[in-house]
């Protein structure tokens, strides 16, 4: 059973990281031709898509996944616990691109194009860590 949980957790991670590194791109794209209502309509269509259809089922077939790996190999190692922490910090990313995509949907947003290029590192940072926890078991 545990092959099939860390392929599962492995495919979900990924397409969860999809998100979180596209949509900050869409938002990039959304903030530097917001005067294009044309292109804003299209665009709030596919961040609400993107994020409701694809990134929250992702998430949550990455936690529930994970949370099955960890019954299977238990919840030992402060390298488990660490991971935990920045998964944690992620889901809070994550929900902050939503409210982020909802300023962008009643046409509140006034953030930069710039800020959302630098918005869009977090998520490789975390993932940094993340994989690294796995990898490494550092302690």
């Amino acid at each position: 059973m545990y092959n099939w949980l860390l392929w599962f957790h492995v495919i979900s991670f990924i397409s969860w990281f999809a998100v979180l590194f596209y949509l900050p791109r869409l938002f990039v794209y959304h903030a530097e031709n917001i005067r294009n209502s044309g292109f804003v309509e299209v665009a709030k269509i596919q961040e609400m898509k993107l994020f409701k259809y694809i990134g929250v089922p992702a998430m949550w077939a990455t936690i529930l996944s994970g949370s099955g790996l960890i019954y299977e190999i238990g919840f030992d190692g402060a390298w488990l616990h660490a991971k935990l922490l920045f998964v944690f910090f992620l889901i809070i990313y994550f929900y902050s691109l939503n409210k982020l995509r909802i300023e962008f949907l009643e046409d509140r947003s006034t953030r930069s194009g710039k800020f959302f290029r630098i918005y869009n590192e977090v998520p490789t940072i975390l993932m940094l860590f993340i994989v690294a926890m796995v990898v490494f078991k550092p302690f």
